[in-house]
C-alpha cells in the first residue's frame, strides 16, 4: 500500500515537471512568434510609413513651382514640362557603342566623362542629360540603347529674360531656389503650399510681386542708356510706393539672364541695391535735416555759419559749392553745404545722432524678402568727427534700399514702412508702419525737396520731367578704395519723390564712376548725370503709375516750342 502511494506521488511529480516544460516551450514559441510579428509589423507598417514619408518629400521636391507674376499679372517665371535622360550602367551592354551613339546626337557632351559614368557598374542610376527638347528626346529614344531611359521633369523659364533678374533670382537644375524671390519661396514653404492649393493640377497659386513690369523695363532701359552715355561702370535704381513700401521697380546693371544661371556668377552682376553697402554721400543729408527739425534743435528759420571750413580736431570740413557766408536752412539744403549740415548734427548731439540713425534702421541689416542682404558698415568708435562726417553721408555705409526706405518716411508724413517685393495693400502696410518723424517735419522736408528741384542741384530732373512736380537731393560720394578716398572715382546718386504736394512714389538712381564729358563741361558730379537720368526715368514711368502732369503756363509754352521744333 505504501509502495503504491510512493509510485503515485512520483508519477504525479513527473507529470507536473512535464507540464512545466511544455509551458516553457509554448512560452518560448510565443515569445519568438511575438518578436517575429513585431518585426513584420515594423517592416510592413513603420518602414512602409517612413518610405511613404520619404516618397512624399521626394514628390514635394519635384512639385511644379508656383508661377511668379508682376503686380498686374504679367508672367515673370513659370515651369515647363521637359524630359531628362538617364542610364543604368549595370544594364549597358556595350559602353563604347552607347557613348558613340549618344554623343552623335548630343555632341556637346564630354565623351570621356560619359564613358566613365556608364562604366561604373556599382551604380544603378546616372544622369546623362537634363532638360532636353522633345525633338532630341525622340532622336535619343530611337537609338534603342538598353539601360537608357527618360524621366519627366520641370524646367524653370523666365519669359522676359533679364527683366527683374535680381528680384526673381534663379533656380538650380533640380528646380531649387538659389537666389531672389525663388529662394524666398522655397524658404517660406511656398512650393508645398502650392501643392496643397491644388494637388492635382497645381495651377491655383501664383506669387504676386510688387514689381510693375512696365516700370521695370523703362527704368532698365534708361539706366542702360546712362551707363553707355556717361561711360559708367554700373548703375542701379529703385522705385518705391511711398505709402505702402512696395518696390515697384529695382534694377542693377550689369544684370544677368536667370535662364542662364551661370551668368549670375559674374562678380559684376551683384545686386548693388541689397548686396552692396555704400557711403551714399549727400543723399543722406535729408535725414540729418529731419533729425534736427524733429528734435527742435533748429527750425526752418535757423541759420548756420558756413564762412569758414569747420575744424574738428585735425580734420577740416569744406563745401563743394562754398558760399562763404551764413546760410539759412533752405540754402544749406540747396547748396548742399557740408559745413551747415555738420553743424546741425552737432547741435543735436553725438548720442542723439546715433540714436536717430539707429531708429532709421541704419545700424542693422534690412530685412526684406530677398535673401541677399548686406549688413551696414558702422564705425566701432563713434565720436565727434564721425557725427560730423555721417551728417553728410560719409564714414558709414548702408544698403541703398535702406536709404530709399527712410526717404519714403521723410516725405510720406513720417511713417517708416518696411519695404516689400510682394504685392501689399495700403491698410496692411500701415499696420506695419512706425512713426519715424512728426508729420510737420515731413512737410518741411517735402518743401526742401521741391525747392532743390526748382532752384538747387536737381533742376535738370525737374526740366526733363516737367509737370510731375518732383523733388529730391543729389549725392556725389568719393569711393573708398583700399581705405582711401579717391577723388576721380565717384558714386553719384539722386533720391527724390513725386508729386511733391502728395508724394506717391520715391526714386533712387545711382551711377558708378560716370565720366566727365564735353557735354557736361568736364563735370562728373551727380547734377550732370544721375539727376538727368532720374528725370528721364520719371518722365517715362509717371504716366504708367497714374501720375499725370500738371504744367504751368510757362511749361506749356516751352512744351509747345519743343513740339514745333520736333515737327
Amino acid at each position: 500500500m505504501t509502495i503504491q502511494k510512493s509510485n503515485k506521488a512520483h508519477w504525479s511529480k513527473g507529470r507536473l515537471k512535464g507540464q512545466n516544460r511544455l509551458r516553457l516551450v509554448v512560452l518560448g514559441f510565443s515569445l519568438c512568434f511575438a518578436v517575429i510579428s513585431a518585426r513584420l509589423v515594423e517592416l510592413s507598417l513603420v518602414r512602409g510609413f517612413m518610405d511613404g514619408q520619404k516618397g512624399r518629400v521626394t514628390q514635394q521636391a519635384r512639385l511644379p513651382r508656383p508661377d511668379i507674376v508682376d503686380r498686374n499679372g504679367m508672367l515673370l517665371a513659370t515651369d515647363l514640362k521637359v524630359q531628362s535622360m538617364f542610364a543604368n550602367p549595370r544594364k549597358i551592354i556595350d559602353v563604347d557603342e552607347a557613348v558613340e551613339l549618344i554623343t552623335a546626337v548630343l555632341p556637346r557632351l564630354d565623351s570621356a566623362k560619359l564613358r566613365k559614368k556608364l562604366s561604373n557598374k556599382k551604380r544603378a542610376f546616372v544622369w546623362i542629360k537634363r532638360e532636353i527638347s522633345p525633338t532630341l528626346k525622340s532622336e535619343l529614344y530611337d537609338l534603342g540603347i538598353p539601360g537608357v531611359g527618360f524621366r519627366k521633369e520641370t524646367l524653370r523659364v523666365y519669359p522676359n529674360g533679364k527683366l527683374a533678374a535680381h528680384v526673381l533670382g534663379y533656380v538650380d537644375v533640380d528646380s531649387r531656389g538659389i537666389a531672389g524671390i525663388e529662394k524666398y519661396l522655397d524658404d517660406q514653404g511656398a512650393i508645398y503650399t502650392a501643392s496643397l492649393a491644388n494637388p492635382i493640377k497645381n495651377t491655383t497659386f501664383s506669387a504676386y510681386l510688387s514689381i510693375d513690369g512696365r516700370v521695370q523695363h523703362a527704368m532698365a532701359d534708361e539706366l542702360a542708356k546712362a551707363v553707355e552715355y556717361f561711360k559708367a561702370k554700373a548703375a542701379a535704381g529703385v522705385v518705391m510706393n511711398a505709402n505702402t513700401g512696395e518696390i515697384v521697380a529695382m534694377v542693377s546693371l550689369p544684370d544677368y539672364n536667370p535662364n542662364d544661371p551661370l551668368s549670375a556668377q559674374n562678380a559684376k552682376s551683384i545686386n548693388r541695391l541689397t548686396t552692396g553697402v555704400y557711403e551714399l554721400g549727400s543723399v543722406i543729408k535729408p535725414v540729418t535735416f529731419a533729425m534736427a527739425l524733429d528734435s527742435g534743435a533748429m527750425t526752418m528759420d535757423s541759420t548756420f555759419d558756413a564762412r569758414q571750413p569747420l575744424a574738428v580736431g585735425k580734420a577740416r570740413i569744406h563745401d563743394f559749392h562754398a558760399q562763404k557766408r551764413v546760410l539759412t536752412v533752405p540754402e544749406v539744403f540747396t547748396y548742399s553745404s557740408n559745413i551747415g549740415t555738420a553743424r546741425m548734427a552737432l547741435a543735436v548731439g553725438i548720442e542723439e545722432h546715433k540714436a536717430f540713425l539707429r531708429k532709421a534702421g541704419f545700424f542693422s541689416k534690412l530685412r526684406a524678402e530677398l535673401p541677399e542682404a548686406a549688413r551696414p558698415i558702422i564705425p566701432k568708435r563713434w565720436g565727434k568727427l564721425t557725427t560730423v562726417t555721417a551728417a553728410f553721408g560719409h564714414g558709414f555705409a548702408i544698403q541703398p534700399l535702406q536709404g530709399i526706405s527712410v526717404t519714403a518716411a521723410l516725405v510720406n508724413g513720417g511713417k517708416l514702412i518696411p519695404p516689400t517685393f510682394l504685392k501689399r495693400g495700403r491698410e496692411a502696410s500701415l499696420g506695419l508702419a512706425t512713426q519715424f518723424i512728426k508729420p510737420e517735419t515731413s512737410k518741411d522736408i517735402r518743401y526742401l525737396f521741391r525747392l532743390n528741384a526748382v532752384k538747387g542741384t536737381a533742376r535738370k530732373a525737374d526740366k526733363l520731367a516737367a509737370g510731375y512736380r518732383i523733388g529730391g537731393k543729389t549725392g556725389t560720394a568719393e569711393k573708398v578704395i583700399k581705405g582711401r578716398y579717391i577723388e576721380d572715382k565717384r558714386l553719384n546718386s539722386f533720391v527724390g519723390a513725386f508729386p511733391m504736394e502728395d508724394p506717391k512714389y520715391v526714386i533712387l538712381v545711382m551711377l558708378d564712376e560716370p565720366q566727365p564729358l564735353k557735354e557736361t563741361f568736364g563735370y562728373a558730379t551727380s547734377g550732370w548725370n544721375a539727376v538727368p537720368t532720374a528725370g528721364k526715368v520719371i518722365a517715362r514711368i509717371a504716366p504708367l503709375l497714374g501720375v499725370m502732369p500738371q504744367l504751368s503756363q510757362a511749361e506749356k509754352v516751352s512744351a509747345e516750342k519743343k513740339k514745333k521744333q520736333v515737327n
